[in-house]
């Protein structure tokens, strides 16, 4: 089988549904605290393009606020935004290790192509000032048919030899339940919840043209080499999509559930 490749971002497809991926990020926010001092230092560990961090400036404006990123494609749109309090650099999720304090460490829609991403919180919390927090959402729709439909494909006779580990699973995200045992262990006074949207998506194969801005990324990334390979895969899982997510005169509904958590250090 083929060794996972980083996915090769693409910033502008997937700012295509920013305001649906956007909702998730402001509803996150919503229940995020002050920071305990003025001005905070805040960290934004997968910021992509920017667009959302952007939105921390606005409400904490004397801030200083730095997004991480591994994918130089995002990194350089969002540079464009930075300004003398926010700045962005390259850091791996995985492997980022905070090397000051900070007020606050969010991270939107990231965690979940960080496998293990749990084993991390020690040391995150350990970088929060006391009163800081830690903020995520990640994706929980590992079970939905735009997922499960991709995997199966992939996992398919034609395309198992090129595709067939290069997807996530279910176990990539855990439940709300687990993430506020462990953040509770480490100290922390935990809020976790989860919400589904009902996202009404415009435009031919609009399902399709979602995943590919994030889940279809590996597989994209995967067939890069072979346009043909990836086209075809493309179609096919085009219009198993189709039929899984049926449109309407009034267009297409795709249920999208989230984890939140916020979680604050004594």
């Amino acid at each position: 089988m083929t060794k996972p490749q980083t996915p090769i971002w693409d910033p502008q497809q997937y700012l295509r549904h920013a305001d649906h991926r956007g909702r998730p990020f402001m509803d996150l926010l919503a229940r995020v605290p002050e920071p305990p001092r003025d001005p905070a230092r805040i960290a934004d560990l997968g910021c992509g393009p920017g667009n959302m961090t952007a939105l921390l400036a606005e409400r904490w404006p004397t801030a200083h606020i730095t997004g991480y990123d591994n994918s130089p494609e995002m990194l350089e749109k969002a540079r464009a935004r930075a300004t003398g309090r926010l700045d962005f650099a390259h850091a791996d999720a995985a492997r980022w290790a905070p090397a000051e304090t900070y007020d606050l460490i969010l991270s939107n829609a990231t965690l979940q192509w960080v496998p293990g991403h749990v084993e991390s919180f020690p040391r995150w919390v350990d970088a929060l000032a006391p009163g800081g927090t830690f903020a995520f959402q990640v994706p929980g729709n590992f079970d939905a048919p735009s997922h499960v439909l991709m995997r199966e494909l992939a996992g398919s006779a034609r395309w198992k030899d090129r595709l067939g580990d290069v997807l996530r699973h279910g176990d990539a995200v855990h439940t709300p339940a687990a993430y506020l045992e462990r953040l509770t262990g480490l100290g922390c006074a935990v809020d976790a919840w989860e919400t589904t949207y009902l996202h009404l998506l415009e435009g031919a194969d609009p399902v399709l043209d979602w995943v590919k801005g994030t889940g279809l990324r590996p597989v994209l990334t995967a067939l890069a080499d072979d346009p043909a390979a990836r086209d075809a895969f493309v179609a096919e899982y085009a219009g198993l999509l189709r039929t899984a997510y049926p449109g309407s005169e009034h267009g297409t509904v795709f249920p999208f559930r989230r984890v939140f958590v916020v979680a604050v250090k004594a």
